[in-house]
């Protein structure tokens, strides 16, 4: 009989100690440490996991087989050619689509849309497929299909002719169930047992399975509940041996904690191949699909979706989505083009300065970072002359995209002058720099996509730093400029120089 004895494990990285501590020394966490049972096989020693082949009877009494190790050059990775989920967006942030036998880790707040990506995905991969399976820990097979039916899952296209009176026929679209047309390659398994889910993927060997949700899984031979850190870590090693030996991609829902991190051991992000962030903001309707971790392509690509009636939506031109109402133009607001990879942006960032009623002014953002707007009013009010230390500053980016990256400081610059002023910048033109502590505007990097995109639009003049190469057919009048004075004076109209605007204040 195994024995039981008690551990005490960290929930955020994992570490292991033989008594409670109120803090984690391996990750520096704060009343992360909970006690966790475990079982020693009085026999070997080993904890009580789940171990390959020891199953079922008959595995058990085969003899392992021998590895054999290849040289490099030996092996062969034909088989290893990646094939399209069906989704763009979701290939451009994978890398140019889903790699076979890898292990997709998914993880986002609370209804943003993780189970309804996933099954959406799983019905355009059960076209071109022949098995796929969609293992729900959380849901009954009856409200997996009834969410199905609402998102249109299951339903496929059929040309059916129609007669009319005048005897000419007619392509009509009808909708058909996969059931009537004997297409049913989507397999779904509602189940939270680790050993029945393994012994389903051995047997049906799909190609591609998706677990809803990793922490709802529950290996009976741990008696710590569902979730724990050592149930998330068993279950995510069993599925993966699995996944790798009988090269089954498996992609896998992760709950995340209230600080936005994937919930369970730091171990979990370790084992997977690929890590991905579905974000959002829940009352708006565009979702951002971002990679943190990609051992078969870049992490810094993104994708972009938009939920409507029917699921997830892919938003092919996203410079629109985030480009706000630009008929009705107000004080303070410029334009920018920030770039997310290899997929330029234009943003439109608004800004709001007042008097505050505090005794220390109030600065706020949304999708702006908050040290760079501290930052850059520090930068105006010392190299400029602009009086913002007794005023508040409001910055925010329209449809709350996240725009972290440096190039994105001269538009936020340009919008709190304008707001300060009570000016309109001129909503042709769009800004792109660093600045600097000095003053000075920065170059920056990829910037003709950015002008490309940006003369696609349909805008006609780009005020950038001096010194920035460029093609010469990029179709927009190009401003170079190298300090902020003087991209204010470029980008806002004014009578009189900013230095004797700001005198006058």
């Amino acid at each position: 009989m195994a024995k039981s004895r008690q551990i005490y494990v960290c929930s955020e990285c994992g570490a292991e100690y033989t008594q409670w501590y109120g803090y984690c020394k391996e990750c520096d966490s704060y009343g992360t440490i909970s006690e966790e049972p475990i079982e020693i096989s009085p026999t070997t020693g080993n904890r009580g996991g789940w171990q390959s082949g020891t199953r079922s009877q008959g595995r058990a009494d085969t003899p392992a087989q021998p590895r054999v190790s290849l040289k490099f050059s030996q092996i062969n990775n034909n088989n290893q050619a990646r094939f399209p989920s069906g989704y763009g967006e979701l290939d451009r942030v994978l890398g140019g689509g889903i790699v076979p036998g890898s292990l997709v880790l998914i993880g986002g707040d609370p209804g943003i849309g993780k189970s309804t990506l996933l099954l959406q995905v799983a019905n355009q991969l059960s076209v071109s497929l022949p098995r796929i399976l969609y293992v729900s820990a959380e849901e009954s097979g009856q409200q997996v299909k009834l969410r199905a039916s609402r998102l249109g899952v299951g339903v496929v296209e059929e040309d059916e002719p129609l007669v009319h009176q005048n005897g000419h026929n007619k392509s009509n679209k009808k909708a058909k169930t996969r059931e009537d047309i004997d297409e049913n390659n989507l397999y779904v398994m509602p189940e939270t047992d680790l050993e029945e889910i393994l012994r389903e993927l051995e047997s049906l060997k799909p190609q591609v399975a998706v677990i809803d949700s990793i922490q709802t899984l529950h290996f009976a031979s741990l008696t710590s509940a569902p979730g724990s850190v050592a149930q998330v870590r068993e279950c995510t090693s069993a599925l993966m041996q699995v996944g790798k030996r009988e090269n089954i991609t498996l992609l896998i829902v992760g709950h995340v904690t209230k600080e936005g991190a994937i919930a369970g051991p730091r171990v979990l992000e370790h084992l997977v191949d690929t890590v991905l962030y579905f974000e959002g903001d829940r009352y708006a309707s565009h979702r951002l699909l971002r990679s943190v971790k990609n051992r078969f392509g870049a992490t810094h690509e993104i994708g972009i979706f938009e939920m409507a009636d029917k699921g997830l939506v892919e938003v092919d031109n996203p410079s629109e989505l985030f480009l706000g109402n630009r008929d009705e133009l107000a004080p303070g607001t410029s334009t920018i083009v920030a770039c997310e990879g290899t997929r330029p942006i234009v943003v439109e960032l608004q800004a709001l300065v007042s008097p505050t009623s505090y005794t220390s002014p109030r600065r706020s953002t949304t999708g702006v970072d908050y040290n760079r707007l501290q930052q850059i009013l520090a930068v105006l009010e010392k190299r400029v002359g602009i009086p913002l230390s007794k005023l508040d500053a409001y910055v925010a980016s329209a449809g709350g995209l996240n725009v972290g990256e440096p190039a994105a400081d001269l538009g936020i610059a340009i919008a709190i002058v304008a707001s300060f002023r009570d000016r309109i910048v001129d909503p042709r033109t769009v800004l792109i720099g660093e600045v600097g502590l000095g003053g000075q505007v920065r170059l920056v990097s990829q910037m003709e996509l950015r002008l490309k995109e940006a003369a696609k639009l349909g805008f006609k003049r780009a005020i950038v730093p001096k010194g920035q190469s460029f093609p010469d057919d990029v179709g927009l009048e190009i401003v170079p400029i190298g300090k902020v004075i003087d991209a204010i004076i470029a980008a806002i109209p004014s009578e009189r120089g900013i230095k004797q605007v700001a005198e006058e204040e």
